[in-house]
């Protein structure tokens, strides 16, 4: 096992960012030995005729910034431009059962993959193994399954739109529509919640809306550790007097003072500034019953003959405000502050912020997407908006903080198990072949095909699938009964040590590394979270000459498994223009003139209707739809139950762990802790520091246990409490999503304290 160093705990009481980012980002580049390789990459990164972010989803800013990058960007590029390399001598020296007892930040730490390798069981090793025989076997696993349908294709957000475009159209060639997604975990809840009520499962806002927004509101996210780019809008409008009121269970260190490493003015005199301007200590699961009394507060009013509605928009705009209204107005006051968690009067407070501002922008995170009802509570963050018509005017309207680089992206062009028939019937005239018309399986719908054995192949294109889903130790063995699986990876990931009877590890190109194909050098496009499209080119070599573009390895997998195909992958495969020309012609309505647009070097923004006040609704019309009373979640009968949210580090992006620190939480070198209100800890009799086991509420009979946490005293609401993800994963039933989007309800799993 690699040597850690002993756990220290110690509050963070400076601003976010500053010194301590820019220390952190020199220490990332010299830890992957790429000062100076990676000094010049990060001049080029989000910026024109450069690369893309590969860590979150926030757009670029106006160019005019010569460093457009954050502290998280910076590591996220160290990681894949490190100097480390892992060979064919690093799996002779490892078996996968002794790489299994590493931890995943040891595993990534081995630096970049540089070779496909295989499986071979009778020595437990991964082995060198050539690409053409590397795509033999899976168009030999693939052809000879009883049904498409027994194949899982997997989908990571670092995945660019052409690459997840030709996916995509392979698959459902193939025969199926299994899309599990990474934004199946996360912001799934966007795309299935937001389509009833504003016609979009995108947001509505721009960057430059929040230059003419007078009120914002951030909910459930952690601006500084997920976006922090988004930091720098939110610093201006402070400095303009707009008030920002973020809501969460945990009281973040970014959203509380925030000091910008590219303010010259403010690093030399140690400044910052104060973000939030109302922070809203709220219970987890409270948002429904914080937003219930925002608009019953809202609603009094207007009953006492205030003019706080915008009645003249939702006369013409829309429908179902009578149901809401009165829904609200029947919300008992306790009840509302009870299960909010907050004092009537802030919970008014919020709502005059929000009635005097002509122009509020409500962003959130997955604090409220994880949940039980997650799609149906972003219905109310639309209700709430629609009120005083902040959406199709400059400053309003919803804006989803997504998480990884282009996940929008891939839904966009076609990673969707629930794919309109519009837009089959689109592929079945560009390409010519009948696209599979049933839905296919989501994440969890995934798993539970393989722990039946009805799936037999996993195909994963990136990211860290096994550990990112729920009930780790279930889906370890519904993994282990596959009868292959294969990782298209930049890194070496615990998803490559539980494997399948076969399994493939296949390296690829980094988002920062060129492409030159024999049709010359390529570029790939991402769409950023407020639907930007932009292209990305990479500026550093290739880690090896045995890695591939996910272009190529999308198209020689389709020909393995598919010889008698109607599409000429050979056409695709070197040269991405002609992709682009297809993504056109499937998507007219919004990519039309693609080859030309992209020539714009701040690429061309995707048209969302409701920015002009147009509904793509079956009505034509912005839904005001109703979520009966002010839980989210399933109610838990025990006293002794606790809400764990799930949470990341600063130190971590997804399933990847930069360090074992969270400064701005004040933990150094741990991640098996947990976040405890002091109140709760005594009651419970628990020394401070204590070392406690946590284990699942559940009525499915599985016993799911956790122990070796380190409970630490935090500002947390009563019942609440938090932990890293994903080492808390095993804690969070199959189960327990959301029926819409199929998102597990990682923040709110209901679990009590057990001694060791």
């Amino acid at each position: 096992m690699a040597e850690q160093k002993p756990p220290r705990y110690k509050a963070y009481d400076h601003p976010a960012g500053g010194w301590g980012a820019a220390g952190a980002t020199a220490k990332a580049l010299l830890q992957q030995s790429v000062i100076t390789k990676g000094s010049r990459a990060l001049l080029a990164m989000n910026q024109p005729g450069g690369f893309k972010c590969p860590s979150c989803a926030f757009p670029d800013a106006d160019h005019t910034k010569k460093l457009e990058f954050c502290e998280n960007g910076a590591k996220a590029l160290a990681w894949e431009a490190t100097r480390l390399r892992i060979t064919r001598e690093f799996f002779e020296q490892h078996t996968v059962t002794e790489l299994m007892a590493q931890s995943d930040y040891w595993l990534e730490m081995q630096g970049r993959l540089t070779e496909p390798m295989r499986y071979d069981a009778a020595s437990d090793r991964y082995v060198p193994c050539d690409w053409d025989a590397a795509f033999a076997l899976i168009g030999r696993h693939l052809q000879a399954l009883d049904s498409p349908h027994q194949a899982e294709f997997y989908t990571s957000g670092r995945t660019p739109n052409e690459a997840a475009f030709l996916y995509s159209i392979f698959v459902r060639e193939f025969g199926t529509n299994n899309f599990p997604d990474c934004s199946n975990m996360c912001h799934e809840p966007t795309s299935r919640g937001l389509p009833p009520a504003i016609g979009v499962g995108k947001g509505t806002i721009v960057l430059d809306d929040f230059k003419h927004a007078e009120a914002i509101f951030v909910i459930g996210q952690n601006t500084g550790t997920n976006s922090p780019r988004m930091m720098s809008n939110l610093v201006e409008a402070r400095k303009r007097g707009v008030p920002i009121v973020a809501v969460n269970p945990m009281p973040e260190r970014a959203l509380i003072r925030f000091a910008e490493p590219q303010d010259v003015v403010q690093m030399a005199t140690f400044g910052s500034t104060a973000i939030s301007s109302e922070f809203v200590h709220v219970r987890i699961g409270g948002d429904l019953a914080l937003i219930k009394g925002m608009m019953k507060a809202i609603f009094e009013r207007e009953a006492q003959g205030e003019e706080v509605l915008d009645t003249a928009f939702l006369d013409a705009h829309t429908v179902g405000l009578q149901a809401v209204r009165e829904d609200a107005l029947a919300q008992d006051w306790d009840e509302i502050v009870r299960v909010s968690g907050l004092k009537e009067e802030q919970i008014r407070r919020c709502a005059e912020i929000y009635i005097r501002s002509r122009a509020t922008i409500i962003c959130y995170g997955m604090g409220l997407t994880q949940h039980q009802q997650g799609s149906r509570l972003l219905q109310q963050v639309v209700n709430l908006l629609l009120l005083r018509g902040n959406f199709g005017k400059p400053g309003a309207g919803i804006g989803p903080i997504r998480g990884h680089s282009n996940v929008q992206g891939d839904r966009t062009v076609g990673i969707d198990e629930k794919p309109s028939q519009h837009y089959l019937d689109r592929v079945r005239e560009v390409f010519g072949f009948e696209p599979p018309r049933g839905h296919g399986h989501h994440v969890v719908e995934s798993i539970e095909a393989m722990m039946a054995g009805t799936a037999k192949v996993f195909i994963g294109m990136g990211g860290n699938f096994i550990h990112a889903v729920p009930d780790t130790e279930r889906a370890y063995a519904a993994m282990r009964k596959l009868e292959l699986t294969v990782g298209i990876a930049t890194k070496l990931n615990r998803g490559h040590l539980v494997h399948g009877r076969d399994a493939l590890i296949l390296p690829v190109v980094a988002r920062s590394e060129w492409i030159r194909t024999p049709a010359g050098e390529q570029f790939v496009t991402i769409e950023d979270a407020m639907s930007n499209v932009t292209a990305s080119r990479g500026v550093l070599e290739p880690v090896s000459a045995q890695v591939l573009p996910e272009v190529e390895i999308v198209c020689r997998m389709a020909m393995a498994a598919l010889p008698a195909s109607k599409v000429d992958w050979a056409a695709y495969m070197h040269d991405y223009a002609p992709i682009r020309d297809r993504i056109a012609a499937v998507y007219p309505e919004i990519y039309a003139g693609f080859a030309e647009r992209i020539e714009n070097p701040k690429g061309f923004h995707l048209d969302i209707p409701p920015r002009r006040r147009v509904w793509p609704t079956p009505n034509g019309k912005a839904n005001f739809l109703l979520l009966p009373g002010l839980e989210v979640n399933d109610p838990v009968d025990d006293p002794a139950m606790l809400r764990l949210a799930t949470v990341r580090s600063h130190d971590q992006y997804n399933t990847t762990v930069y360090s074992y620190n969270d400064r701005y939480r004040g933990v150094y070198n741990d991640r098996m802790v947990l976040f405890m209100n002091v109140e709760d800890r005594l009651a419970r009799g628990l020394q401070k520091e204590a070392q406690i086991g946590l284990e699942t509420i559940s009525g499915d009979g599985v016993r799911r246990r956790v122990d070796g946490l380190t409970v630490l005293d935090y500002p947390m609401p009563r019942g609440a409490i938090a932990g890293y993800y994903p080492e808390l994963n095993p804690l969070l039933p199959l189960d327990y999503y959301d029926r819409i989007s199929g998102t597990p309800a990682a923040k709110s799993i209901p679990v009590r304290v057990v001694a060791l």
